[in-house]
């Protein structure tokens, strides 16, 4: 018997749009799942862009106004699509409302908002999901069962690195992602958070680091309407107030040691996102750009010892829910429907599958400590709060 949930989606810029998708997609993809979604309200405060959402998506009715989809008790699931600086206040209450969240990285501006939303989920009983795809991706938990089996050895080293040019136009409008008191710590939260978690993902909790930071582009014309994106703008110049860039150092409670670098304002690199783990018997590689393949070197040979490709097919993860063999590309909306599946499955099932919000609460503590480093220029430990 199949069930229907209700879901609305608060946020309709792009990445509310990707939610929906997802949700539309997952019956295609995944017809044995006993819930299925339904498109019942989208919440956007810009005029007009809710209606447009619904009559291009189908749902059932429209607000400028999230907190009529917290009172309204046929939504049973939110997507939380909105600005960071939101992602607490409307968190908290949509999980106090008994809804079951699927939010957006990196979920509020500090580890103190990430746990404020998960405590709020576990009183409530309520499951959640949490907007880290790249884990998602058939290779990277390719990747993780390698290391897991100890088929690299003992990992010694990983280097994660996440280079865009989304932010590299210096007529890119001075939006809220810009704003530390709306956008919060920059390129930390908008693409240290994926690495934080791909790390973790791979080799588990992360113990220290130290990390340095820089603006590139100091200052940027303020917008003059509502605009969606990385639109570029002209008029009045404001400064840029969190970060373009951070590097960082980590230390793994299991020993191991790693690099994590990101940047927004990287000219010549679109999504150049991945990760080298090295092992003292041999070593993975992925890069996001060729999601369906995960570079692999091991045997007994140490030095010389080459490399070989694994090009994912039915075998690994998630992949045999959109392709019937090996070497079809995959994209970055497949990964949120796997996000989205997850996220029904584990209401569906009781149980949580994929990224929660635990796991939000972890990768925002990374980034507070990668804070607080930059601004001391010390080692520090990171400190999850209970």
């Amino acid at each position: 018997m199949v069930d229907t949930l209700g879901v609305a989606v608060v946020g309709f810029g792009w990445m509310g749009r990707v939610h929906t998708q997802a949700y539309a997609r997952v019956p295609h993809h995944y017809p044995q799942l006993s819930l299925r979604p339904r498109l019942l309200t989208v919440a956007e405060e810009v005029p007009g862009r809710a209606e447009e959402a619904a009559a291009q998506f189908g749902f059932a009715s429209t607000t400028r106004d999230w907190r009529e989809v917290a009172a309204d008790p046929s939504v049973r699931a939110v997507s939380i699509t909105a600005p960071n600086f939101l992602h607490r206040e409307i968190g908290v209450a949509m999980a106090e409302a008994g809804k079951h969240i699927w939010i957006e990285k990196p979920v509020g501006l500090t580890a103190e908002d990430a746990r404020a939303v998960a405590d709020a989920a576990a009183a409530a009983g309520v499951h959640s999901a949490v907007g880290f795809n790249y884990r998602n991706a058939p290779a990277v938990e390719t990747a993780r069962e390698l290391i897991a089996s100890g088929e690299i050895g003992t990992v010694t080293h990983v280097r994660v690195r996440l280079f865009s040019d989304y932010a590299a136009h210096p007529q890119g409008a001075l939006t809220w992602r810009y704003e530390r008191e709306r956008g919060g710590s920059g390129v930390l939260g908008d693409l240290a958070s994926h690495g934080v978690d791909l790390a973790r993902f791979l080799l588990g909790d992360i113990a220290s680091l130290t990390a340095d930071t820089a603006i590139f582009v100091p200052e940027r014309a303020r917008p003059t309407g509502a605009i969606a994106g990385h639109s570029l703008a002209t008029g009045e110049l404001g400064p840029v107030e969190n970060e373009d860039y951070v590097n960082c150092l980590l230390r793994f409670a299991s020993g191991a040691r790693g690099v994590l670098e990101a940047c927004r304002v990287s000219v010549g690199e679109q999504n150049n996102y991945g990760f080298e783990v090295h092992g003292t018997k041999g070593a993975v590689f992925w890069d996001f750009r060729r999601m369906g393949e995960l570079g692999i070197s091991r045997g007994t040979s140490y030095q010389d010892q080459p490399v070989s490709t694994l090009y994912v097919g039915p075998a690994q993860g998630e992949y045999g829910a959109f392709q019937p063999g090996a070497a079809t590309s995959m994209g970055y909306d497949d990964l949120k429907v796997i996000e989205a599946y997850r996220f029904l499955r584990s209401i569906a099932e009781g149980t949580p599958h994929g990224a929660t919000l635990a796991d939000a609460v972890h990768s925002a503590a990374v980034l507070d400590a990668m804070s607080r480093s930059a601004e001391s220029g010390s080692w520090v430990d990171v400190e999850v709060p209970a």
